[in-house]
């Protein structure tokens, strides 16, 4: 079984290597940013952390950085943490064909409510929060699991929704949060608004890392988190009913905040740095009431740092945005290898596929525009030949430069729907799509005649034997 909870995947992080704990006195403002930037700097290997000593907040424990490079998430698949990015691709791929049969299993006594806060709500002692970037409007939950229902099916397991959404603390027990028109949230409020009826969410922070995952990535409507989190577990996932609402919640999340969406108001949000690397502006959004709060006995505070990228929002969300995009194609087009998404939620694609006709490239670049995840966020689409691996930018920046013919295979198609957070999109929500066909041609498309150097025979085997004797060597 792998991570049952926060709680496990931080001692398993620390088992190997992977954790470092802080013990010095860490003020808030700016520290706990800083420390989490600079744990996001270190790279593809670099460990997650964990603040012990926050001033203000006697006995609390900030954790950041948890899912933020490849090492940890190779962890999280239960993989060596040495893993390479494509591997992890394919580990992700495979749990994936069997994600219908994951199963839910309800408890009671659940950690998450050991303590119940009910009267006098306020967040702000609740938490330790901290604005994750300088100029952000206020603190934010950056990590949180929001959990909804929909309100013409409510009792359909599939249909009921983890998603990650950032919320912004506005009150001691009122919450902002951005559900934009794409996310299920969206279509749940939408329901209950026609009807001028409270949704009920629950906000979990804190939460078991592969149900993190799962929030982030682009399942289907009816598809649950809960149940294809627990493939990867290996048991069954464990939830508990929320206290005032009919909402399944994660048993071992650190917090709950129970409420509910106040239906037709909304309200300024923001601003907040985003994924791409810049500030959001602000917005109206919607607000929720925060009802109750429970979590568990010295609970540890998870949040998300987003800057300008690399950061653990890349990694926790790169590849499990790659694989839904890599299903999608293969079931049109079998020829398709792999997907590589991990650039900022997918602003930028890499697909790897071999050829069945001229144009092929084309037809599978636009494709993948079209999928639900790329008619918003697929700006950039590059595809390069199968042998070509779309997770070695040095294989990738190769093709770009022996197999491009600017005036053949690029394509720009403008005015498409953009991801709004995206600073070139303007006005937000509307952007282009540039296509740019990496590939070799296709007959009757060809190339002038020339003879591509190839690698010598067996040398992946001799690699694995020069991989055996360097670890010999550092062995001593």
């Amino acid at each position: 079984m792998l991570h049952q909870s926060l709680r496990d995947y931080l001692e398993d992080l620390k088992r190997n290597q992977q954790l470092i704990e802080v013990r010095e006195k860490t003020i808030p403002e700016p520290g706990i940013r800083t420390y989490l930037r600079a744990a996001a700097n270190m790279g593809d290997a670099g460990p997650a952390i964990l603040l012990n000593n926050i001033a203000g907040y006697k006995g609390y424990q900030v954790a950041g950085n948890v899912h933020g490079s490849w090492a940890n998430h190779a962890l999280l698949l239960g993989m060596e943490k040495s893993a390479s990015i494509r591997d992890q691709f394919f580990r992700v791929d495979e749990l994936w064909n069997t994600a219908k049969k994951g199963t839910i299993k309800t408890v009671s006594n659940a950690a998450c409510q050991e303590v119940v806060v009910d009267k006098d709500i306020n967040l702000y002692k609740i938490m330790p929060l901290f604005r994750i970037n300088q100029y952000d409007g206020g603190f934010y939950l950056s990590k949180a699991c929001i959990i909804s229902r929909d309100p013409d099916d409510p009792d359909n397991i599939e249909k009921e929704n983890v998603g990650m959404y950032r919320v912004m603390i506005q009150g001691a027990d009122t919450v902002g949060m951005q559900a934009l028109a794409f996310h299920d949230l969206a279509r749940h409020l939408k329901t209950a608004e026609e009807r001028n009826e409270p949704l009920p969410v629950a906000i979990c922070v804190g939460n078991p890392p592969l149900l993190s995952t799962m929030a982030a990535t682009p399942l289907a409507y009816d598809q649950s988190e809960y149940k294809t989190a627990s493939v990867i577990t290996g048991t069954p996932f464990e939830v508990t009913p929320a206290i005032g609402y009919r909402l399944n919640i994660p048993a071992w999340a650190e917090y709950v905040l129970e409420g509910e969406v106040i239906p037709r108001k909304r309200f300024c949000e923001g601003p907040f740095g985003e994924f791409p690397g810049s500030y959001s502006g602000v917005r109206d959004q919607i607000r929720i009431k925060i009802r109750r709060v429970t979590h568990r006995k010295n609970p540890i505070f998870e949040n998300l740092f987003i800057g300008r990228p690399w950061t653990e929002h890349d990694t926790l969300i790169g590849l499990w945005t790659s694989v839904p995009l890599y299903k999608q194609l293969q079931s049109e087009f079998p020829e398709v290898r792999s997907v590589n998404a991990i650039y900022q939620h997918g602003l930028s694609i890499i697909i790897s596929t071999d050829l069945r006709f001229a144009g092929f490239a084309k037809t599978v670049a636009m494709r993948l525009a079209t999928t639900p995840h790329g008619i918003s966020y697929a700006k950039n689409i590059i595809v390069v030949d199968g042998d070509i691996d779309p997770f070695n930018l040095t294989q990738v920046m190769w093709a770009l430069s022996a197999r491009v013919r600017a005036d053949k295979d690029v394509t720009i198609i403008a005015n498409t729907p953009g991801m709004p957070l995206d600073p070139c999109s303007n006005p937000p929500g509307v952007g282009q799509k540039l296509i740019i066909d990496a590939t070799t041609p296709k007959y009757p498309d060809t190339l002038r005649d020339v003879t591509m150097i190839e690698d010598p025979p067996c040398t992946e085997k001799i690699e694995k034997k020069l991989a055996a004797l360097w670890e010999e060597v550092k062995r001593g």
